[in-house]
């Protein structure tokens, strides 16, 4: 697979950057459909350099969009494997934005929707320098059995997830937050009674906030 590439924003100061926050999309969708939460967030972070990229592979079950990972199996252990392959793709995207702005190693938070809170997820937990802070939406946490073995550090977490999201069940998150707990992660969670596959103005402030804290 060739290297990523994605989309920048910011920073909203003009300023030299002092933080990366990674968007990362779901399948189907591409760069775009994350970038623009860029300046709502970039309230709390005006120094922060905001980076979207796009997904390794062409959607396979639709004529346009990206995705990490194929979902036409979606065997646990098939879809652990196919985030395995994307992970060090993303991991590299992450370290090139970082070296290009000059940033120290951990000076990262990392943010996904769908099968991008999956990847964040997978990747961020077994990055050899733990990001600040990896923030879920809507996603889930992979099959992976030995996850408390490669896990190489303990960044907090923020789960959010819509108890109506018919794409995604709500039981997924609440799975999620169990394993993560029983590893030690720090948790944050942010359930929304009423919200389907998506993100709200809630699961918005409650994300800018979380990445207010992992910057101060």
């Amino acid at each position: 697979m060739a290297e990523l590439t994605g989309l920048r924003w910011g920073p909203a100061s003009k300023g030299v950057a002092q933080q990366l926050v990674v968007l990362c999309h779901g399948v189907g969708a591409d760069a775009h459909d994350l970038i623009d939460l860029a300046p709502t967030w970039s309230r709390p972070l005006p120094n922060a350099m905001f980076v979207a990229p796009d997904a390794p592979e062409p959607y396979d079950q639709g004529p346009t969009g990206r995705q990490w990972y194929s979902l036409q199996d979606r065997t646990p252990a098939v879809l652990d494997e196919g985030a395995g392959r994307a992970t060090p793709l993303l991991l590299a995207y992450i370290d090139a934005e970082l070296t290009l702005a000059g940033l120290a190693p951990d000076a990262v938070a990392m943010m996904g929707f769908s099968q991008g809170a999956m990847m964040v997820l997978h990747a961020g937990l077994r990055r050899r320098t733990p990001p600040r802070g990896i923030l879920a939406y809507s996603g889930a946490l992979l099959d992976t059995p030995a996850l408390a073995a490669e896990c190489t550090g303990h960044p907090p977490v923020l789960l959010v997830h819509g108890e109506q999201d018919e794409v995604v069940p709500f039981s997924r998150a609440t799975m999620a937050e169990s394993a993560l707990t029983r590893i030690g992660i720090p948790l944050q969670t942010l359930w929304c009674p009423k919200l389907g596959h998506g993100i709200d103005d809630a699961g918005l402030s409650a994300g800018a906030l979380f990445l207010q804290r992992l910057f101060a």
